[in-house]
């Protein structure tokens, strides 16, 4: 059976009309995966209208030739509108592909799906499942929120690569101290445990710290927690 051809309901209001079509985009990448020409149209539009940058596709497949999970490595906020009812490929199956890329997250859109269908996706990890016909002021509010998201994601993933850099950088004594440190040691029985001079523990707690770049202890618990030694 064929899919009824949804009613795009996604007209600008007047301040977005009075945006010039060559609207560069600086907000984010908001993929599109709908196969209907007309909405998937209406949709990329409206984004560029609104400043993000689009990239339209009628099929899951056509996304995946272009961009294989495996390979797809975000350098800025992004995030995937994607119809739950495609021809082959359906939105939920896509989602599977791309379960481990919490980086890009997925609003899933349908026209008429079903309790099971809108359970499955947020057990999946969508972000948000939007009913047909859509209001252009939620679609927007919920693409934002998404942006957001990917960005706060992408920095935390940084932050954590940097700081295993840091680590990496210490000595296995510098370590074994901060370690100790963060669990409430002072120096004095870190240094009767590791049958070590005063002074060196001294010595080492401070450039655990200025390595890892915590301005105090509680700071460096708080990385320690985040990436353990």
């Amino acid at each position: 059976m064929s899919k009824a051809k949804p009613n795009p309901n996604l007209t600008p209001t007047p301040a977005q009309a009075d945006l010039p079509a060559d609207l560069p985009a600086h907000k984010g990448l908001v993929v599109v995966i709908e196969d209907h020409q007309e909405y998937l149209s209406a949709l990329k539009r409206l984004l560029e209208l609104e400043g993000y940058a689009c990239e339209a596709h009628l099929s899951a497949e056509s996304f995946l030739q272009l961009h294989p999970p495996e390979e797809l490595a975000p350098l800025g906020p992004c995030c995937l509108l994607c119809d739950v009812k495609l021809p082959a490929m359906s939105g939920l199956q896509l989602q599977e592909r791309f379960a481990d890329l919490k980086e890009m997250p997925l609003i899933l859109m349908s026209g008429n799906s079903g309790v099971h269908e809108v359970a499955e996706g947020f057990r999946a990890g969508a972000l948000d499942f939007l009913l047909k016909p859509i209001d252009a002021e939620v679609l927007l509010q919920r693409v934002s929120q998404a942006l957001e998201l990917s960005a706060q994601r992408q920095q935390e993933r940084q932050f954590r690569e940097g700081l295993r850099e840091r680590i990496e950088g210490m000595s296995a004594r510098e370590r074994q101290i901060a370690r100790r440190v963060a669990e409430g040691m002072l120096n004095r029985e870190i240094a009767a445990e590791m049958h070590i001079a005063l002074r060196t523990v001294k010595l080492h707690r401070h450039r655990a710290l200025l390595k890892l770049g915590a301005k105090n202890v509680p700071e460096l618990v708080r990385l320690i927690q985040i990436e353990a030694l």
